[in-house]
């Protein structure tokens, strides 16, 4: 059957008492009388999901998208309406759901993989790869009552995309987690819709549904208001935050001047660099950069920081803002030729920005020696919307003349993350993810 989920006529309806002796007025009056007015959470919903689909799910808080995921999984079930869902569903909903808090990770991926189907020997085969996804360390062996809100989304994701489900549900649960897990994720989630999994994806971040997703449900008041394609979808629930959104309070606007004043900092001073300076971040780094890594290894990155133009580390970025990347380069090998570049990427994995030597007069390190440091330093401006960016880092030699052709000696996918705040509202709700320079001109003729 083509069909993952079809739902007709799903309605949701809770009775709200003003009063909570209301509750027993209605329940005990002898003609029937109500003290309760009905609250529809859903309202006559109907639409299919075919197999392989990915579909995301947009609306403002109370939309009602919480409660048809949760009839999708089985956790409520609909006042009127018919549901059929055709394979096993793994859902990531609410933090720590389906978790026995008194039992320890490892027992607890047991039991979600015995809940969804699988035998504990097809659990042994993916136990392994579970752990090292949620790398949470010696907390896998602890009861899960002990973990943080971020240990919870790790393991619980990592659970559920590796029970192999017929269909996953992710929900807001994963923005408690760190910005690098949520990469991890993010590229995790296309790898199974490339393998034909059922995703339904619900996000207040219109970005990442844009980009995994192909379709998209705009939710309003129980009610599907918009079923198309998710591009569309977006940009009419853009449409609807920026006519919903008001002024700046006054102290948004305090806290804008104050990021704006942040810009006004010093220089960079011509001092040498000093080693300890070199070091800072670096265990940070190397976290990352264990994530899909590539290369032969005779050039490796030793360290990449994202700096100001004071020398300061940062993780957070005001649009506009000089920022310098550093990378320091340690040589395994005697190297005649080393080029490097640089990927910005979206939370999603896709790439918005591309540099590399070749497009700096060719700029390149030659003739390094085994033991060797470098130390290489890229400043740019920084003119990207609000979000949440990756810098992929690449160093490479040319395998011809012509640069056509080359051997890759390091590949870091996550070199740094960052952050990017804006100062003004219209920029971060505009629908482009960079700034674009023009040479502007207006003028009037009379025809």
């Amino acid at each position: 059957m083509d069909i993952a989920i079809k739902a007709e006529h799903l309605t949701k309806i809770y009775r709200i008492y003003e009063r909570e002796i209301d509750r027993l007025k209605e329940t005990f009056h002898p003609f029937h009388k109500r003290y309760s007015r009905d609250f529809y959470a859903l309202d006559d919903v109907s639409f299919e999901i075919r197999r392989g689909e990915n579909v995301g799910l947009v609306g403002k808080n109370g939309a009602g998208k919480s409660t048809l995921l949760k009839i999708i999984t089985g956790v409520l079930t609909p006042t009127s309406g018919t549901l059929q869902v055709n394979g096993r569903i793994a859902s990531l909903l609410e933090l720590g759901a389906g978790f026995n808090p008194d039992m320890t990770g490892v027992e607890n991926i047991y039991m979600n993989g015995l809940l969804i189907g699988h035998s504990r020997s097809v659990m042994d085969a993916k136990l392994d790869d579970i752990i090292a996804f949620a790398d949470i360390g010696e907390f896998i062996n602890q009861p899960v009552k002990t973990y943080s809100s971020g240990m919870f989304a790790r393991l619980a994701f990592a659970v559920n995309a590796f029970v192999e489900p017929d269909i996953l549900i992710v929900d807001e649960a994963l923005s408690v987690g760190d910005a690098f897990f949520q990469s991890k994720c993010m590229d995790k989630m296309r790898s199974m819709i490339q393998g034909g999994v059922t995703v339904i994806f619900v996000s207040h971040d219109t970005f990442a549904v844009k980009n995994l997703c192909e379709r998209a449900f705009l939710m309003k008041s129980g009610k599907v208001l918009m079923d198309a394609s998710a591009k569309e979808v977006v940009e009419v629930y853009r449409n609807m935050l920026v006519e919903s959104r008001g002024e700046l309070t006054d102290a948004q606007a305090e806290f804008q001047n104050h990021l704006a004043d942040n810009l006004r900092g010093k220089q960079t001073s011509n001092e040498n660099i000093s080693a300890e300076s070199l070091e800072r971040g670096k265990e940070t780094f190397f976290k990352r950069a264990t994530y899909q890594r590539g290369g032969d290894g005779r050039a490796v990155f030793d360290n990449v920081q994202l700096l100001d133009l004071s020398g300061n580390l940062i993780n957070e970025v005001i649009f506009g803002q000089s920022v310098i990347l550093r990378m320091v380069v340690r040589f395994k090998s005697d190297v005649a030729f080393l080029g490097m570049g640089y990927h910005i990427r979206n939370a999603t994995g896709i790439d918005l920005v591309y540099t590399d030597s070749r497009f700096n007069d060719t700029k390149a390190i030659v003739d390094a020696k085994a033991g060797e440091v470098y130390v290489i330093d890229w400043q740019f401006k920084v003119e990207l919307r609000q979000e949440l960016y990756d810098i992929a880092c690449v160093i490479s030699s040319p395998v011809d003349e012509t640069l056509s052709a080359v051997e890759l000696c390091d590949f870091v996918p996550c070199a740094v993350q960052f952050n990017v705040v804006s100062p003004n509202a219209y920029l971060s709700l505009s629908g482009g993810y960079v700034h674009w320079h023009n040479d502007l001109k207006i003028c009037r003729v009379g025809l």
